[in-house]
Formats: C-alpha cells, structure tokens, sequence
C-alpha cells in the first residue's frame, strides 16, 4: 500500500517519542553530548532518509535535490546535499530500533532464505576500496560476487520477523538458528538449510523446520498443509524481488561502509511500513513496543 509522507512522518514522529524513552533508559549517559537543535529533528531525518524508498525516484540526490525540495518545500528546512549526507550514520541505531518496532506478527508458519548484496561489479573485486576491510567473496545461485549476504525471515503474511547481514561467504546454515531464535511453529526453507544438527536445534527450541528434500535423500511422509506451505516457499523470494526492485536494496554506487548500512536498513523499515494498514498506524505509539 503506497503511504504518503504525511502518514510516514506520522509514524516516525511516534516511534521516535518511544526511542527517545529507550534511549534515556537503556544507553548509557554521555555528558560530553551536544543538544544543540538542527535544522532537522531526528524523526524527519528519519522521515527523508524512509520516504525515498517510497518515492518514484530512483537515486537519492535526485530526490533530495529536486523531489524533496519542489514537492515538499512548505515540510522541512532542507540542508544542503553534503550537510545531509554527513546526518546519515546518527540514523543507523534509530533505523535498527525501528526495524524492531516494525517486526510482524508471530503466526506460527514462517520462510526464510538470504539473498546477495554485491558491492561493485565482478571485474573490480580487486581494486574495491570501501569495503575492503569488510566485504567477502561470496557464492549465490546466480555466481560469485562480492559484498555481503541478507538473512531473512518473513511470516506467512510476507511480513519482516528477522534480520541479519552477515559477510558474503558465511554459509546460511549458520546462521538460520541464529535468527530465528525467539520464532516458534514451522520455519520452510530451501535446499541449502537441509541439516539434521539444524533440525534439531531447531526443534529443541520450538520450530520445526520444513525444506525439499535432495535427489539422494529418502522420501518422507508429510502432511498435506506442510506440503502446501513449503510450496508456497516462493513468497520469500516475492519479497526479495520488491526490496531490489522497488526499494533500491542492492546497488554499487556505496561509498562509505556506515552508509550502506543505513541504506539496507532504511529500505528494509520502508518494506515494512508499505505493508502496514492505515488502523495500524494510529495505534502503533504502544509504549511496551520496545521493551
């Protein structure tokens, strides 16, 4: 559903009323910090950086430039491009937060499956520089690169329930009881999280997990709505499709390392707030939401 940013700020600003209260109980105090008021609150920082991701334009300067500045001048006082790309890395804790605030619904049927996020283009591997530190080469269905790796899990309502971003060449077996921790019910997966130790695991923690079975492997038994679900596995990769297509999540044009965090997970939190209903927007400013 498309939000405008009336609604999106909306939102924003009443999370952000939630996060200030977590942050004066949970991080610890720094005397040496400054309060002096920008030109931009937190919540329309937060606000810019989201709604780009739910705008028609398709880079970020554009948008800030001449969308941002045309559209909505009577909305914010802009700073200049420079100024605001210097603001992004005080997003990434409240973006975190957020991403947490905006967590599906336990169903009890949940997918999970990771994607690629290449960095730079196959024949300059060797001469990156941003992410040398950082990045790994990595290997998908669709060849090497490298970059990093998204982990997701999702619900049966193709809602956000778990995130990670981990370095291209950890394996997703890995990772899957890590992430999935706090789920219970039937998590369907595909062919890369077949492990008898993960299955276990897995299901000493209340999650039983589903996946295809190899060309080797002995058949088994399953019922009918497990068989259902696992073939509905796809939704997964619907929700991959959008994150690349429509919120910008994977391009190679990064040039500092806590940008690109603020980027992936600044598209992720504009996924999720698409997916909300307008009731739930009014209703969201619970205060346990973050306890």
């Amino acid at each position: 559903m498309k939000k405008c940013i009336i609604t999106v700020y909306y939102l924003i600003d009443n999370f952000y009323k939630i996060y200030q209260e977590w942050e004066r109980k949970r991080l610890i105090p720094s005397s040496n910090q400054r309060n002096r008021d920008g030109k931009l609150s937190l919540a329309e920082l937060l606000t810019i950086a989201i709604y780009f991701y739910l705008s028609p334009c398709k880079d970020f300067k554009n948008y800030y430039l001449y969308y941002l500045r045309y559209k909505y001048k009577e909305y914010f006082c802009l700073p200049s491009y420079s100024r605001i790309i210097q603001l992004l890395p005080r997003m990434l804790l409240p973006l975190a937060v957020l991403m947490h605030y905006l967590k599906g619904d336990e169903t009890g049927i949940y997918y999970i499956d990771s994607t690629k996020l290449a960095i730079c283009h196959n024949k300059r591997t060797s001469s990156n520089r941003v992410f040398n530190r950082f990045s790994k080469i990595g290997k998908s269905s669709y060849g090497w690169f490298l970059g990093f790796k998204l982990h997701l899990i999702i619900n049966n309502k193709d809602k956000i329930m778990s995130v990670k971003i981990t370095k291209g060449n950890k394996s997703d077996l890995s990772i899957a009881s890590v992430i999935s921790k706090v789920l219970s019910g039937k998590l369907f997966g595909d062919k890369a999280y077949i492990s008898k130790e993960l299955f276990h695991q897995l299901l000493t923690n209340g999650l039983r997990l589903f996946t295809n079975l190899l060309k080797d492997m002995k058949t088994y038994l399953l019922d009918i709505d497990d068989k259902r679900l696992l073939n509905k596995r796809s939704l997964i990769e619907s929700v991959f499709n959008v994150l690349k297509k429509h919120m910008h999540l994977e391009h190679t044009r990064h040039r500092f390392p806590i940008n690109f965090f603020v980027h992936i997970i600044s598209s992720l939190a504009s996924y999720s707030i698409s997916k909300l209903n307008p009731h739930l927007i009014s209703s969201s400013s619970s205060p346990g939401s973050l306890s």
